[in-house]
């Protein structure tokens, strides 16, 4: 008998709205997955599939799958573990088969970034050669927007809709003080390479003069003296400067202002602390003071303030995995394509994971106004929707958003222990 089990996995830093796609998986499949069998999840993505690590979502109540679809966070837990060549790695892809074989596993959901397009992509074409075929389907994710081919990416909407919010309400609060307190203020975003983050910025600013007066993207090197010059011109004409900044700024050289001499499991530099550096620059070239904040894990875990739109995006490539598996797909991304812009409509589309894994999408220089600090009409025009609509969770009678926090449970182990 055909294996007709599915392992979902959740990989790399998590976003405010991963779990919407997980409860669009699991929905997707108890109203209309006819011919598929139960819905697993491994527990801290890859490293739960090696280590038979299986949560059986089977057990969780309808009320608690729906709860996943307004709760931050990945509720099975993610992971930064990179796969090598199944050539070079044959005893972790031997591992897997099984697993698979062992839970009648024949479909594999991996929902991650560029990099666990690569992990479902291998593992794709592991079938053959360690005998239980495979369909692997990729489902986007990623605050920084950077995959291939899709329009955007579920969770950079929230993040979008969070920074552009944000540096608004911290721009009223200096523009308030600024005659005899702080003149700069300076917040640093996620965007390791890209900078889509740090212009989601600039939909705050309605006309000019607003903030922030300044964006900074690793796509332009950084140049001190125009940056000093234009915060120095916005102190003079505003009365204060606002200055929204990518973690991965690099100088004309191409260093990162911001290198923590580390990197994480994927070989990306650890980064951090750029804001700091740019006070500094403020302080010694400038003299006015200033302020610095690091969205950091606040960016990607801010579910209250999420985009309605990015909510329903992530939903959707839940859904649409599920039906590209039953339509007899394998190797592809649950990509979404934008059919119009105004109004703005899309769907979801397979795309060949081969297109999108270990690439990046980054800022377009078109997107990007000619002097580098801030973004164009058309970059406005593409970002615009991603951050329409509200989506609230539900609030508790503490006061406080009703996340969910299950109790899992687990798939009963067949095989001998196995670490990672």
């Amino acid at each position: 008998m055909a294996s007709n089990n599915i392992l979902y996995a959740q990989s790399g830093g998590v976003t405010p709205v991963i779990n919407a796609t997980a409860c669009g998986v699991i929905q997707t499949v108890r109203t209309n997955g006819q011919g598929l069998g139960r819905v697993l999840a491994a527990r801290d993505g890859i490293i739960g599939a090696l280590q038979e690590d299986l949560i059986d979502t089977t057990a969780m109540s309808d009320g608690e799958v729906a709860a996943l679809r307004h709760t931050p966070g990945g509720a099975f837990g993610s992971c930064r573990y990179k796969l090598g060549s199944v050539e070079d790695n044959q005893e972790e892809f031997r591992r897997l088969a099984e697993v698979f074989r062992a839970h009648d596993i024949g479909y594999f959901f991996y929902n991650g970034g560029g990099d666990s397009a690569d992990t479902a992509l291998k593992i794709s074409r592991m079938g053959d050669a360690f005998g239980h075929p495979v369909r692997c389907i990729g489902l986007p994710k990623t605050i920084d927007n950077d995959l291939m081919v899709t329009d955007t990416c579920p969770g950079f909407g929230s993040v979008a809709k969070y920074v552009a919010v944000s540096i608004t309400e911290a721009s009223l609060d200096v523009k308030s003080m600024a005659s005899s307190s702080t003149k700069v203020f300076i917040m640093e975003v996620m965007g390791r390479h890209a900078g889509w983050i740090a212009a989601a910025g600039g939909l705050a600013c309605r006309k000019s003069g607003d903030a922030p007066q300044v964006i900074l993207f690793p796509e332009i090197p950084f140049d001190e003296d125009a940056f000093c010059k234009a915060v120095d011109e916005s102190v003079k004409a505003n009365g204060y400067c606002s200055v929204v900044v990518s973690e991965g700024l690099r100088d004309s050289a191409g260093k990162l202002l911001a290198d923590a001499g580390t990197q994480d499991a994927f070989g990306h530099k650890q980064l951090g602390g750029v804001a700091l550096v740019l006070a500094g620059i403020v302080r010694e070239n400038l003299g006015y003071k200033y302020h610095w904040a690091v969205c950091d894990y606040l960016q990607r875990s801010a579910r209250h303030i999420a985009s309605k739109t990015d909510v329903e995006q992530a939903w959707a490539v839940g859904r649409g995995a599920v039906e590209l598996a039953l339509a007899g797909h394998d190797g592809v991304l649950a990509a979404i394509r934008r059919i119009s812009a105004d109004p703005y409509r899309w769907d979801i589309v397979p795309v060949p994971l081969s297109e999108v894994a270990n690439q990046e999408k980054k800022m377009p220089r078109a997107f990007i106004d000619p002097d580098g600090f801030g973004i164009t009409d058309a970059c406005r025009e593409y970002m615009a929707p991603l951050i329409q609509g509200e989506d609230y969770p539900p609030y508790r009678d503490d006061g406080l958003p009703d996340y969910i926090q299950p109790e899992f449970e687990l798939v009963e182990r067949k095989l001998p222990e196995y670490r990672v």
